[in-house]
């Protein structure tokens, strides 16, 4: 088990000097589910929702979400993103939407964190525009799928 980054030498939280990293290439992919009842999917499939387009509206705040990662999450690095990409598929024997998310620049730390964030404001976008038609719709199964470059090496789930 490798040792926490953010923690410095006295225990306190503590932002990772990139400075000396190489820049490379760097991509995460990652992926979330929003389950829900089949009425509640059809309804987003049909385009009779009357918010609009959900995926539409899920895909652009996914994509806004990843360039906002280090105004949410306190010690993420401020990045300068190449690419952001949110898919949404309907699942209908599963009964949800799986929402993937990749992220890719060319920098000296990760992007794993943007793509987690991606995913997981895309579902709660889902969440928030079909909450008025149907309350306990769950998100689940927010996890990184896949990393690629930088010093600790690539990471598949």
């Amino acid at each position: 088990m490798s040792e926490l980054t953010h923690i410095n030498a006295s225990g306190e939280a503590n932002m990772v000097d990139v400075s000396d990293k190489a820049v490379t290439v760097r991509e995460a992919r990652a992926e979330a589910w929003v389950l829900m009842a089949d009425e509640t999917l059809q309804l987003i499939l049909s385009g009779q929702h009357h918010k609009g387009d959900v995926f539409a509206t899920a895909r652009i705040a996914g994509i806004m979400a990843a360039k906002k990662t280090a105004d949410l999450i306190p010690l993420c690095h401020p990045l300068a993103l190449s690419k952001v990409e949110v898919q949404l598929t309907a699942d209908v024997e599963r009964g949800g939407v799986q929402i993937s998310s990749y992220c890719k620049l060319s920098g000296q730390t990760g992007v794993e964190m943007e793509a987690l964030t991606a995913a997981s404001v895309a579902a709660l976008t889902i969440y928030d525009m079909c909450k008025a038609v149907q309350k306990d719709m769950r998100i689940e199964g927010v996890r990184l799928l896949e990393k690629r470059g930088g010093k600790s090496g690539d990471f598949t789930a």
